[in-house]
């Protein structure tokens, strides 16, 4: 497989000469990488005999622990990968089926599109047709509600988990989109595939149904209230940060910290253009609620997965300070490194204690940590 060099970009976003100014960062980038490894040796060793971590059925959690493994900043990617990784990755591919999905009990969407993202940064050539196969299987599990060929439903143009929670999502749509964005180079040489394309415009028009930015969205719960507007919810009609009333009476949605991120992302891989109302106003919103305590709307629920979509987004966004509610100018890197330390044990793992959306699982939470502090350690 030809070198994903967008992908490599991506990831290494950040990165700059070393200047004088810069010296109080070689302190911080000692620290996260002795947390990285510490993390990454506990992150080893609960790799089961047969190369999966965590649950068989449930591939995605494999490929996660994968993708931070390939990402540690510390790693040549031009060196062999070693045999115990190999063999993960085989068994990952083994869980391939005939419609071309990545998948074990369900949940085909979620597994198929991160199990792409650890094997594109593997860069096997035996797994090409394989990732060719899961982007077709992606991109055909995008929802079509209405009238076929139009946008004419709240949930057009989105992507749900493809199993009984089939109905569109943000948190699905925005790792549906990442692998269908970093997969794009593979059709260059290959018009046959093109025409399994995703419709974007319409992928665009879902993330824009689950932004509080009437604005831009007709749906009735979006508010321009100051706590909401420019933020995200879960999927059109639903909050998982419950609702509000506000003073004109009008019951609004709440945004919330994790769903701004994937929203962001979502209008990143999409390729958004920087200066739409919809990409300034939840830039805005995310300023306004930047913190590394909580998930915003959603205290401790979600918040490795809140720290590792902040990290990928704000990355990508090139931004190295953010302008708070208060008008102060945040690092926001420094920040969430040292709160990432904070939060890891003794043995190297994290784990929220609040067990919402499997973070009860040690496996996901440190997965979600590593990939944060790797997108961090690049960008100091």
């Amino acid at each position: 497989m030809k070198l994903l060099l967008q992908l490599a970009c991506s990831l290494a976003v950040g990165i700059a000469i070393l200047t004088a100014a810069d010296q109080p960062n070689v302190s911080l980038r000692m620290e996260s990488q002795h947390a990285i490894d510490k993390g990454l040796k506990w992150l080893l060793a609960q790799r089961h005999a047969d190369g999966y971590w965590s649950e068989k059925e449930q591939p995605a959690l494999t490929a996660l622990a994968l993708t931070a493994i390939l990402g540690d900043p510390s790693r040549d990617p031009d060196a062999k990968l070693s045999a115990e990784v190999d063999q993960s990755l085989d068994w990952l591919v083994s869980n391939a089926k005939r419609d071309g999905g990545i998948y074990g009990k369900g949940l085909a969407n979620y597994n198929t599109a991160v199990s792409m993202m650890a094997l594109l940064l593997a860069n096997r050539q035996q797994d090409e047709e394989l990732i060719l196969n899961a982007r077709r299987f992606v991109t055909n599990l995008q929802q079509d509600y209405g009238e076929r060929g139009k946008v004419d439903h709240p949930l057009d143009g989105g992507v749900g988990y493809g199993s009984s929670y089939a109905h569109s999502d943000l948190s699905n749509t925005h790792l549906a989109l990442e692998a269908l964005h970093y997969s794009k180079s593979l059709l260059a040489d290959k018009p046959e595939e093109q025409k399994y394309e995703l419709d974007w415009d319409a992928a665009i028009a879902f993330i824009s149904k689950c932004q509080n930015l009437p604005e831009t969205n007709s749906e009735d719960w979006a508010s321009d209230d100051p706590d909401n507007k420019g933020g995200f919810i879960y999927f059109p009609g639903d909050s998982k940060s419950g609702d509000q009333k506000l003073p004109n009476g009008k019951v609004a949605l709440r945004s919330y910290g994790s769903m701004g991120y994937a929203g962001l992302l979502a209008f990143i891989y999409a390729d958004l253009d920087k200066s739409d109302v919809r990409y300034t106003s939840v830039m805005e919103w995310l300023c306004k609620n930047y913190t590394v305590e909580e998930n915003p709307g959603m205290g401790a629920e979600g918040l490795f997965y809140y720290y590792h979509t902040m990290a990928k987004a704000l990355a990508l966004t090139g931004q190295d300070t953010l302008k708070t509610a208060d008008g102060q100018e945040v690092r926001w890197r420094e920040p969430l490194c040292k709160k990432l330390f904070n939060h890891q044990r003794a043995d190297g793992s994290w784990m929220n204690e609040t067990k919402r959306w499997w973070e009860g699982d040690a496996v996901l939470s440190s997965t979600y940590a590593l990939l944060a502090l790797e997108r961090v350690h690049r960008g100091l």
